[in-house]
């Protein structure tokens, strides 16, 4: 530290003739004059729109706050930190000074904040400036202050030393966690060496830097010696920090875990003690299930065990806490790996009946999500529709969860008051999720696989259309709905026609006659003459071409065949057909024979290659259409793609071929045999995603030939 700052902090706070006092706060005259002797013009902070003469600004009005200062008054000095794959802003040198002077000052009441700001500044470009008033803050007779200080070790020597005279619980947790990062820094770097200074300052970056080979030695001996210890709290934070070097130590510790973490004795211990540098409030125990979780994901049944044993604990003690907790792990597992369903049936039924709402709307969102498989526990479900209970965090109530459980599984007791449930959610102004969490499904998910009660559903989604109009939030999912139940949903078909003539319907309301089929929807189409604009003119051409009986005048009349003309004509003038035109000639199929041809060259991406895969095969047969189209969709999964992009698209296009080729065969078997979810969505929707895809998967290889020479 500057000659200057470390006077400043000798100085007396109440010497007005030598500074300014404020709030018990020292801004004294060797401070002040030093702050103003620094030519800040020239100098930049972090980002343009933050001008340099903020920052000495800052710094005065901290010192005049005194021990009023917040968090919030340090904000401004956030511009002096080095961003990611950025310089170092120069204006922070010059202010790292001020801001070790006043996060020492003992009146100052912003100083964890500035501690916090002094760690997050540690950059290598400041890495020759004086650090010693920063560093010495390991020593701060402040818990919190020492607590934040260790992100500010120099060497893993310095964590050893305050550990050895350390007292305070809340910082010896912290300690034992930087111990760890430290270990795993040094095993990171392969070794270590003698002496060095870490370039980005934490201990874990000493280590890899260059630390004593001993000290590391001796930290890997302090953590053995607490996990051999009887302290709960210690025990757990040691197995955390060995778990940051030895991922196994969570593994060898499950018995351990589960019982100290499964104890409601200790629960307000933890609180009262886990601290962490940087995060001003403690971790509560279910915190710690939590992050224990997350260092068992390399063992998938050890951490399946961890979650489930959890629940049996809570269970028998009635302890809410955690088995909303462990529930919670629980849910992140079964939509994650189809191996946890087993083990989590069972569980998921019992606690229909638990005292706590939390618990019992948990657990049916377990079993929504299971769908048929919780049959057994319909019942229990139905007791539960009633059930107005709910979560303080998490949307819906335990009813309407319970609900969406019995029409998974197909249980028409699920139907009374369905629509309705599900209109009230969807005109719902601002709800919002956390993506992983628990969450009521989307309307169409509940209500597209109850195509077999559409009699007795129509009548309320009919009467919730003429009620919502074409501008209705829910009007427009409903029609998908009914476009997904296709015939099943003709009955609907008087309430339909008057919104084909508001633009914010018309061409969804088409999609759903289309689906209809002839019968239905031809007459309907025929009479939409008058609606000439170009989109809902192309669509509804699109659907004669396949409601029509004449077929190919249809196509002719609308100049389908043009979709494949690249020397010109108005569907191709500006840019290759798109997906929409090239699907619905595949839905054509053997009418569109004499574009055949034209259809050949078809060279678009995306969507379109498998739809232009399908039609080439529609029109001209195998001969004319190649599998490797497909195998560019279907291989990459089996080989750990999470994107899934068209795999969905493939499949329906290998079932409707019905034929695979030797590749694709030997990556849907694979794909089937894996315990991974089948989706790149998040919550609930994986588990859907991934039973459609996997049924999608059955047929396409117990209704497909294998091509001989693969294409």
């Amino acid at each position: 530290m500057d000659d200057w700052s470390a006077g400043f902090l000798d100085e007396g706070a109440g010497d007005e003739q030598d500074g300014v006092v404020a709030e018990g706060t020292a801004m004294t005259g060797p401070l002040l004059e030093a702050l103003d002797a620094v030519v800040w013009d020239g100098l930049e902070t972090g980002h343009p729109t933050d001008p340099v003469e903020t920052v000495p600004q800052t710094l005065r009005q901290l010192a005049r706050a005194g021990a009023q200062a917040t968090e919030e008054d340090c904000y401004p000095l956030y511009s002096l930190v080095t961003a990611e794959g950025t310089e170092t802003p120069s204006a922070a040198a010059a202010a790292l000074p001020f801001v070790i002077a006043l996060a020492a000052d003992p009146a100052m009441g912003a100083r964890v904040p500035l501690v916090d700001l002094l760690a997050d500044l540690q950059a290598p470009a400041l890495a020759g400036a004086d650090w010693s008033g920063a560093r010495a803050l390991l020593r701060d007779p402040e818990p919190a202050v020492r607590r934040a200080a260790i992100r500010l070790a120099e060497v893993p020597g310095q964590v050893l030393e305050r550990w050895r005279v350390e007292t305070d619980p809340t910082v010896r947790v912290a300690l034992l966690l930087a111990l760890g990062e430290a270990v795993a820094g040094a095993t990171a770097a392969g070794g270590t060496a003698a002496g060095g200074t870490a370039a980005g300052g934490t201990v874990a970056g000493a280590v890899a830097a260059g630390g004593s080979g001993g000290v590391v030695d001796e930290a890997r001996a302090v953590l053995a010696d607490v996990l051999a210890g009887d302290d709960p709290v210690l025990w757990v934070a040691a197995v955390h920090a060995s778990a940051e070097f030895d991922r196994d130590v969570p593994v060898r510790q499950l018995d351990r875990l589960v019982e100290v973490l499964g104890d409601r004795t200790l629960r307000a211990g933890f609180e009262e003690v886990w601290y962490t540098p940087g995060v001003e409030e403690p971790w509560a125990r279910e915190d710690l299930v939590r992050s224990t979780s997350w260092s068992l994901t390399h063992d998938q049944d050890a951490e399946l065990a961890f979650a489930v044993r959890l629940i049996e604990t809570a269970h028998r003690t009635g302890d809410a806490p955690l088995a909303r907790e462990a529930l919670d792990v629980a849910w992140r597992l079964l939509t994650e790996r189809r191996s946890a369903e087993a083990a989590l049936l069972p569980w998921a039924g019992r606690l229909l009946a638990d005292p706590d709402a939390a618990v019992r709307l948990r657990a049916a969102n377990l079993l929504a999500a299971l769908g048929r498989v919780a049959a057994p526990y319909a019942d229990r479900l139905a007791e539960l529709l009633d059930d107005e209970a709910g979560d303080p965090v998490l949307d819906g109530t335990v009813g309407a969860y319970a609900r969406w459980a019995l029409a998974r599984i197909g249980d028409p007791r699920a139907l009374p008051g369905l629509v309705g449930q599900l209109r009230a959610q969807e005109e719902e102004q601002g709800r919002s999720y956390v993506a992983g969490d628990p969450r009521r499904p989307e309307v169409k998910e509940v209500l597209v696989p109850l195509r077999a009660h559409a009699p007795v559903l129509l009548p309320e989604i009919r009467e919730a259309i003429r009620q919502g109009g074409p501008r209705g939030s829910a009007t427009h999912t409903l029609l998908a709905v009914l476009g997904a139940w296709g015939a099943d949903a003709a009955p609907a078909l008087p309430d339909l026609l008057p919104l084909l003539a508001d633009t914010w319907t018309t061409i969804r309301v088409i999609d759903v006659l289309r689906a209809m089929g002839p019968a239905a929807a031809g007459p309907a189409l025929h009479a939409c003459g008058e609606l000439d604009t170009a989109g809902i003119r192309a669509a509804i051409d699109a659907s004669g071409a396949y409601l029509d009986a004449d077929r190919a005048a249809t196509l002719r009349s609308f100049g389908f065949f043009d979709v494949f003309d690249f020397a010109g004509g108005a569907v191709t003038a500006a840019e290759q057909p798109g997906y929409g035109p090239v699907g619905d000639l595949a839905e054509v199929g053997l009418d569109a024979v004499p574009a055949a041809d034209r259809g050949r060259p078809l060279a678009i991406g995306g969507y379109g290659r498998v739809a232009a895969d399908v039609t080439r095969w529609s029109i001209a047969g195998p001969a004319e259409s190649s599998l490797e189209v497909l195998e560019e969709f279907v291989l990459p999964i089996a080989d750990g793609d999470d994107s899934f992009g068209l795999f969905r698209e493939a499949l329906h296009a290998l079932i409707r071929r019905g034929e695979t080729s030797p590749a694709i065969r030997g990556a849907l078997t694979a794909v089937r045999a894996s315990d991974r979810r089948l989706s790149a969505r998040s919550s609930y929707e994986r588990v859907l995603d991934d039973q459609e895809l996997r049924a999608l998967v059955d047929r396409a290889l117990a209704g497909s030939a294998c091509a001989p020479d693969g294409r």
